[in-house]
């Protein structure tokens, strides 16, 4: 699948809500006296939930924000500057280019990152960014591009992010003790960028032209590219349940990569904390990768066998592709013109703003709540997205469509946080960023689809019927979403930052029989039958 100026680190995590999605109407409910350790002046009280603002999750936290925030703007920078020199079509075809060759190289840079480090090659990837798009600039400022150059640049940029994006969903466990709470929080400042980014595009555009937005884009990059060089990695110390969904050879590689690693770094020298000392990758997957020579077609196919051996994953995907089809592909083109025509294009502006606050609305129940079934949750969620479309279809007052876009967005990034941790601690370390890389792959390619049906599909019928059909779509596929037993079965894993409750809950869930079990590669994983 694919960001403001990060806020201060937030109050101590010991202040936050439990863990528990239905907490007791007095509080979480205490432990039997029995289970609670105790000292002389009585029971221990629990051990607090460990901060989320440490120095690791701030710079990652930096980085990602500021680099969202420049990529926010680049489609205003795009639509207004290209296209005022090349028309529509000029524009698609930029924005093409750099869809299309992210597609075709994602699986690679899954690859690389789980050879080289995911550190590294989001770092190099920044700096790749800030080359191409301080090229742009100056182009701009010294007068109209030629087209060319925007093709080869937006080519560029494309296999630059497909290096850097499946390496930060590997990242997220690395930098944080908790990865829903760390997804969450990522997930409202991406929404706060890309509420922000855009006015911010055209303000600059309109006062100072489009050389500034790609110089101020190149330097989100600079600031994100230092921010991630600074970060030191711990070695990779993932929660056991997480390795009990790989294969059995994954097993293997993970816990001989972790005993490699550890002997590695207390050669280098570990500080108090814990923390490498040097800034090199700490991942096990680079060592590991380096110490077996394997091919690049091996990782290739290692990365799709163990993403074929989850069965909650590829049916997802599966789902998404049409999702992208029939629901994002067609919905900004399609809601853009029905909106705009009817109600002004200030109103579609103020539309994606509300989409926004929704984002940042998910985002925060995502931080509170933490269901048990994750995936199962998300699927309910899904269902309220229905009626984006259905608002847009129905030629819903101002009032209406901005409550619709409220909750569409809210839903979408609820849904997107349990994804995004379901998929990290259910994953090994050794095959995540490769695994992190088919599915953005098969994502990204049904909503490209989804854009390049949406204008023939009207040769069919009208924008309202389509809008109509996406809405059923959607609610189809959450059906199927909830219909799959490996995705409505399948359970949170414990974090090292869970509270006791939390933990007690996901041991429960590997005791009564709906905990996921291990399978091999031809044989997809599938829940345990109690």
């Amino acid at each position: 699948m694919t960001t403001s100026k990060p806020q201060p680190p937030a109050p101590p995590a010991s202040s936050s809500s439990p863990a528990s999605p239905q907490p007791h109407p007095s509080g979480p409910a205490p432990e039997p006296a029995s289970t609670q350790p105790t000292t002389a002046a009585g029971p221990a009280a629990p051990p607090s939930r460990p901060p989320l603002w440490d120095r690791r999750f701030a710079y990652f936290f930096t980085a990602r924000t500021v680099s969202q925030l420049g990529d926010a703007m680049m489609p205003v920078a795009a639509a207004l500057a290209v296209g005022a020199r090349y028309g529509i079509s000029g524009v698609g075809l930029v924005l093409g280019v750099w869809t299309g060759t992210f597609v075709l190289l994602v699986l690679f840079g899954g690859v690389f990152a789980d050879r080289f480090g995911a550190r590294r090659m989001m770092v190099g990837a920044d700096l790749v960014r800030v080359v191409t798009q301080g090229v742009l600039a100056v182009a701009f400022f010294v007068g109209s591009p030629p087209f060319w150059l925007l093709i080869a640049m937006a080519a560029l940029a494309g296999a630059a992010v497909a290096m850097f994006l499946p390496g930060m969903n590997g990242m997220v466990p690395l930098i944080a003790r908790e990865p829903q709470r760390a997804n969450a929080t990522l997930k409202v400042a991406d929404a706060l960028a890309h509420l922000l980014g855009p006015a911010l595009a055209g303000l600059l555009i309109a006062l100072t032209g489009a050389g500034t937005v790609y110089a101020l884009d190149a330097g989100t990059f600079l600031l994100s590219a230092l921010c991630l060089a600074l970060i030191k990695l711990a070695p990779a110390n993932r929660p056991a349940a997480a390795l009990t969904t790989a294969t059995p050879t994954a097993n293997a590689q993970v816990t001989d990569a972790q005993v490699t690693d550890v002997q590695v770094t207390d050669v280098q020298g570990v500080d108090a904390q814990g923390v490498d000392a040097h800034p090199a990758d700490a991942q096990a997957p680079s060592s590991a990768a380096a110490r077996t020579g394997s091919s690049l077609r091996h990782d290739l196919r290692q990365g799709w066998q163990e993403f074929r051996a989850r069965t909650w994953m590829w049916s997802v995907i599966l789902i998404w592709v049409v999702f992208g089809v029939l629901l994002f592909g067609p919905l900004v083109p399609l809601s853009s013109e029905l909106i705009g025509d009817r109600l002004g294009a200030n109103s579609y502006g103020l539309a994606v703003s509300f989409l926004g606050a929704g984002t940042v609305l998910g985002g925060l129940v995502a931080l509170r709540v933490h269901p048990a079934r994750p995936l199962a949750a998300g699927a309910l969620a899904m269902v309220l997205y229905a009626a984006l479309p259905l608002c847009v279809a129905l030629s819903a007052g101002l009032p209406v469509l901005l409550v619709g876009h409220v909750v569409g967005g809210a839903a979408l990034a609820f849904w997107s946080v349990m994804w995004a941790t379901s998929v990290q601690t259910h994953t090994p370390p050794a095959v995540l960023n490769r695994v992190s890389a088919y599915e953005l792959a098969g994502s990204v390619s049904g909503i490209s689809l989804g854009q390049l049906l949406a204008g023939p599909a009207l040769a069919l019928a009208s924008p309202q019927r389509l809008l109509l059909v996406s809405a059923g779509g959607c609610l189809v596929g959450c059906a199927a979403l909830l219909a799959t037993p490996a995705v409505r079965r399948l359970h949170r894993v414990a974090t090292g930052g869970d509270t006791p409750e939390a933990a007690d809950g996901a041991s429960q869930a590997a005791a009564d029989g709906t905990a996921v079990r291990a399978g091999t590669p031809e044989q997809p994983t599938e829940p345990v039958q109690a």
